[in-house]
């Protein structure tokens, strides 16, 4: 591995600075991450010709964040994807959130979730860095104050892995989730690329992205990817909707989902989560400058979220999302790149 150096600026978020931090592996995979939103800017593996292969999107400066990034890059929280109409009831208290997605849903944490905000590196070494975030009682309208830690860190091989931590000192829900938008290789529709996720069922949604609290059967819809196939092989379908992860966890992980493109570069996902959002980037607005000034609209990358399904609080038959104080939030995922 070539020297790097340690997190450097990289811009300015309410007057105080933004640092990227770069981190590297010995096969010649690196990432550069932001202590803003816990961003994975830009994430680069190398494919059988030695060349690296930019694998996510994201922008070549910092001031677009803040302003156009359907969270590119972030980790989202203190709840990952939508809790309905802002609310919830927990040990018979009411919440009401911030309702951030037109007025209607709590998306992500809510306007100032922990995509939205600086974090602290405490700690950085060639190939891993670790940021906290403390998060007070009654953020967003969530009970309880929070100390969040996330991980980023590279092993032997191109395998990036995510670990979060969380703690709480009152009763609260958690539910952290990496939102980058992946395309393998730089074609401007993921459409073309194949696509298996190891899940035999799904939770429907309304008209307005929420669970309607059924859990039904991938089999016969455009939602079964149990073997794999092209993306666009259904051209009416969209896709925003979390699937229910199958199979026993080995070594505390599941076989989540594996991604493949032309240029064959593989990306399997292995998580510690039962659920996983697959969002098709339909909404990326079009023309959207993004790294090396690529242009990018919809489709030009899909998001794969390891999570707890949306809504829990809300829907007791859903895995409980709930954190008690003397409890650790853990989460591990890794995206691990193979060429075929």
């Amino acid at each position: 591995m070539r020297a790097l150096l340690g997190p450097q600026p990289f811009g300015m978020f309410s007057g105080e600075p933004v640092f990227q931090a770069t981190i590297q592996s010995p096969s010649g995979a690196l990432a550069h991450i932001l202590n803003w939103g816990a961003v994975i800017r830009d994430l680069q593996v190398p494919l059988l010709d030695g060349k690296l292969q930019r694998v996510v999107l994201g922008f070549d400066t910092f001031d677009p964040y803040p302003l156009q990034s359907p969270y590119f890059g972030a980790l989202v929280g203190r709840y990952a994807n939508r809790i309905a109409h802002g609310r919830f009831s927990l040990d018979g208290k009411d919440y009401q959130l911030n309702r951030n997605e037109g007025g209607k849903q709590t998306l992500h944490g809510g306007a100032n979730g922990v995509s939205q905000r600086l974090w602290t590196v405490t700690d950085w070494n060639a190939s891993s860095v670790t940021l906290a975030l403390h998060l007070p009682d009654g953020d967003q309208g969530f009970p309880g104050a929070m100390n969040v830690r996330c991980t980023y860190s590279f092993g032997d091989n191109s395998t990036l892995r995510v670990e979060v931590e969380a703690d709480t000192d009152a009763p609260t829900v958690a539910n952290f989730a990496q939102h980058s938008y992946f395309n393998l290789d730089g074609s401007d529709d993921i459409r073309d690329h194949t696509l298996q996720i190891f899940a035999s069922s799904y939770t429907p949604v309304s008209a307005d992205l929420i669970p309607t609290g059924e859990i039904a059967p991938v089999e016969t819809t455009p939602f079964d990817f149990q073997l794999p196939q092209l993306i666009g092989t259904h051209a009416s379908a969209s896709y925003d909707h979390n699937f229910v992860l199958s199979g026993t966890p080995r070594n505390g992980l599941r076989f989540a989902a594996s991604l493949g493109a032309r240029n064959g570069l593989e990306m399997q996902v292995h998580t510690s989560e039962t659920g996983l959002q697959f969002y098709d980037g339909a909404m990326i607005a079009p023309s959207l400058a993004g790294l090396d000034g690529k242009r990018y609209g919809p489709h030009a990358g899909l998001c794969l979220e390891a999570q707890c399904f949306p809504d829990s609080p809300n829907q007791p038959h859903f895995p409980s999302a709930v954190l008690r104080p003397g409890e650790t939030y853990r989460q591990h995922t890794e995206f691990r790149f193979y060429n075929r």
